[in-house]
């Protein structure tokens, strides 16, 4: 189809999530203070796809949202990879812009090239380097996404990452996907890029419902249901509650004289009874 309206505006949308797709993710790292569960090696893929990508979009002249799009990939992958060293290792503030800045020069030095020497190769009619390009940066998304597949089979569930990221990330995605669609013609790497990224995104999604979502349901409406059942029993039998009795106790332990220790041992409670028996036993004078 061609639609250039149609494909501007939805590439449009997709740079905006993919603008603001790791931004909740760097945030949930702020305000925690560390990135467990979060895998760097990902982070670090997901940026070095944003090179070839970037070439790619760029070289076949889509439209600018696309174009946009891996270099913020790249900018927000590389600020997410640091923080998992900066907060996880301790490292400085100065080690990690040591190590982060020489890395961004080079993919911006290294983007520039390819995009020199493939528009070279493209008025050669040569077509290969392109078609490289496409599938390196696939790899590299579909990798980065399989590193957190790892993490998710050994520990049993999705830790470390802010399912708005992922849900902003396949917004992205869907949004790309239908604005290469768009396209004056249509683009079957283009679509093999952010469709696999896509179907691996959803993946994340369902067994984040099934190993978080629906084992925290099932602990919520089961002690719902255990506390109403216990309430419920109590109230025919004519006895109070466990909350009930745990209040009285509490208040009865109000006097004895160790009723502000939380442990109780023999000693103290014989001590009790022998100073209950004190009071309770008359006098030879009131005999």
């Amino acid at each position: 189809m061609d639609i250039p309206t149609a494909a501007n505006v939805l590439g449009t949308m997709g740079a905006v999530c993919w603008s603001i797709q790791l931004i909740p993710q760097i945030i949930i790292n702020y305000r925690r203070h560390h990135a467990i569960g979060l895998q760097p090696s990902m982070m670090m893929l997901w940026a070095w796809a944003g090179v070839p990508l970037g070439v790619y979009n760029i070289v076949e002249e889509f439209n600018i949202a696309l174009r946009i799009q891996p270099q913020l990939l790249t900018c927000l992958s590389l600020i997410t990879w640091i923080q998992c060293y900066y907060y996880n290792k301790h490292w400085s503030i100065v080690k990690t812009l040591y190590v982060v800045v020489p890395i961004a020069v080079l993919m911006a030095g290294l983007q520039v090239a390819l995009i020199v020497a493939l528009r070279i190769a493209r008025d050669r009619h040569i077509q290969w380097p392109m078609t490289l390009m496409a599938v390196l940066s696939a790899v590299l998304l579909a990798a980065g996404v399989l590193r957190h597949y790892v993490d998710i089979v050994k520990h049993k569930t999705v830790r470390g990452i802010s399912f708005l990221f992922v849900a902003l990330d396949a917004a992205g995605d869907l949004f790309s996907l239908i604005s290469v669609l768009f396209q004056t013609s249509v683009d079957v790497l283009g679509l093999v890029i952010y469709g696999s990224e896509l179907i691996l995104w959803l993946g994340v999604f369902a067994a984040g419902g099934y190993l978080n979502l629906r084992p925290w349901l099932k602990k919520k409406y089961g002690k719902e249901s255990k506390t109403a059942e216990r309430e419920g029993i109590g109230a025919v039998d004519g006895n109070p509650s466990d909350d009930a009795q745990e209040a009285n106790n509490s208040v009865a332990l109000h006097d004895l004289p160790s009723s502000t220790s939380v442990f109780r041992t023999a000693s103290s409670d014989t001590g009790v009874s022998r100073m209950r028996g004190t009071h309770t036993q008359p006098t030879d004078a009131e005999a």
